[in-house]
């Protein structure tokens, strides 16, 4: 029987002698492993993946933590260093191009007589914007993580999920937007001292029917583009999630302001009409509700899982105040609200929805940070950006992209020329937009590092909470730095700023 400090030091040895192996084998594609504990018939490797084989095979009885997170360390450096770029910058381009017709389409609904007597309306966009991140790129993420484990490739099992899926969508976006309405309606009574019920009616009715109607078309999109991705072997990690992005605002506005513009018309001569669609959203919410608590993959959802949309709601709609008070001084900022916003989103997005992935394939249990983590090592921005870390590389490719995604996003504005998007083209602006994007993603990128490792080891799924936070703080950081900008530029007299004074 070995004593154990003589133990300890042969288990160092061992551990250095199979890292050796395992470097080497990059080295040498011919290397041949001289190990012993590993049997004849992988003694030679002629590949990169057959060493990372036996890596694993010595992982099962000497160190499970260290080989494992060295060969999930390198899969997801190979995966970023060839594919990720590739993957990720189509999808990229086109969520950006969505978000800029969002913008250029607020910016010319501002104008509609919806937005000229109900003001309180502007409350409900970021709220209402949000969902995409609160439950559609939640969706996108949680369907994404089943897809790369294998839990959807059951046909008779994928079926019965995916309804439970929409089924669940369909309930928090429901509760979602009637309590926005409500915090609007609210917000309305404080401000004026007195509550118009035909236009609280016309909120609640407005809220209900967009949320309902975008987060049932983006689901579908979302389940096709996943089992698309699968199917194709795309990580649908790199694409689910922008592409939501892309349409979210796009379609989550359209409906908003045509549905509302119709309520506004039908309340003056049938006004029963907008209490009669609350009334019927409220009695299908429960009917959503029963079909998503009888699946196993989103009951603990149902159940457990509003905080992070409620708060995340909150935060959206404190995003909403500076949203209103930007556009009746600064009415450029409509148009580039959606963009600054959706393209900061749609970049943590993916980047929380890869960590998490990574998290679960780790087969570490909710509760326990894999590889000997903590959360302290996630508090260091040298790690979050500068090391040699997979999710710091990441980091990189998705940081090299704000700025020329933001110049090229911009260049389409300019030449669509809506509204009074034409007005802002200065370089100045430019360079003072720029900064607040950069700045934004740089925040909620390393927020998302962060925050995801915190709710791991709090025993929180990040597939269902970490998305909503991360895309409602992208919402109130990047409408406020925004609004910032807008003030810099007016104290130094920028002449492309247009300032209405009240």
């Amino acid at each position: 029987m070995f004593e154990k400090k003589s133990d300890s030091s042969k288990l160092r040895q061992r551990k250095l002698k199979v890292y050796e192996n395992f470097m080497a084998s990059f080295e040498n594609p011919n290397f041949t492993n001289d190990n012993n504990n590993i049997s004849n018939d992988e003694k030679n490797v002629d590949n990169v993946d057959s060493s990372i084989k036996m890596c694993q095979i010595n992982s099962n009885s000497v160190f499970d933590d260290d080989i494992s997170y060295m060969v999930d360390n390198h899969n997801n450096e190979k995966q970023s260093s060839y594919v990720f770029l590739a993957q990720v910058i189509f999808p990229f381009i086109i969520a950006g191009l969505g978000m800029v017709f969002a913008g250029t389409l607020l910016d010319v609904v501002q104008h509609w007589s919806l937005f000229k007597s109900v003001p309180e309306i502007f409350i409900l966009v970021p709220a209402l914007l949000g969902l995409k991140g609160n439950l559609e790129m939640t969706l996108a993420s949680r369907l994404s993580t089943l897809a790369n484990t294998g839990k959807i490739d059951d046909n008779e099992k994928k079926d019965k999920i995916l309804l439970a899926n929409v089924a669940l969508i369909q309930t928090q976006a429901i509760v979602v937007a009637f309590l926005a309405s409500t915090i609007a309606i609210v917000l309305a009574w404080i401000s004026n001292g007195t509550v118009d019920w035909a236009h609280a009616c016309l909120l609640c009715a407005s809220s209900l029917t967009t949320a309902s109607f975008a987060s049932i078309v983006l689901s579908v999109i979302m389940i096709i583009v996943i089992l698309t991705a699968k199917k194709f072997n795309i990580d649908p990690d790199n694409i689910a999630t922008p592409i939501a992005a892309s349409l979210g605002d796009l379609i989550t506005l359209t409906i908003l302001s045509c549905f509302g513009s119709f309520y506004l018309k039908a309340h003056e001569t049938e006004s029963w009409l907008n209490l009669i669609v609350i009334i019927l959203f409220i009695c299908f919410a429960p009917f959503c509700a029963f079909v998503a608590y009888n699946e196993d993959t989103t009951v603990q959802v149902l159940c457990h899982g509003w905080t992070p949309i409620i708060l995340s709601m909150f935060i959206s709609s404190a995003g909403g105040f500076v949203l209103e008070k930007a556009i009746k001084k600064f009415p450029q900022t409509a148009v580039f609200q959606p963009v600054i916003n959706g393209v900061g989103g749609n970049l943590a997005a993916v980047h929380a929805s890869r960590i998490s992935t990574f998290y679960h394939k780790s087969h570490s249990a909710l509760g326990i940070l894999p590889y000997s983590y903590n959360v302290r090592k996630f508090l260091s921005i040298n790690r979050a950006f500068f090391s040699n870390d997979w999710d710091a590389k990441v980091a990189r490719v998705l940081l090299f992209l704000v700025v020329p995604g933001h110049i090229f996003f911009n260049w389409v504005i300019k030449i669509l020329q809506f509204g009074s998007a034409n007005a802002t083209n200065s370089s100045l602006f430019t360079t003072f937009y720029l900064l607040a994007a950069l700045l934004q993603v740089f925040i909620i990128l390393y927020i998302s590092q962060l925050l995801i490792a915190f709710l791991w080891s709090e025993a929180i799924d990040p597939d269902n909470a970490a998305i909503p936070y991360l895309t409602a703080f992208g919402d109130l950081t990047g409408t406020l730095l925004l609004y910032i900008a807008f003030e810099m530029l007016a104290l130094i007299n920028d002449k492309a700023i247009i300032i209405i004074k009240n």
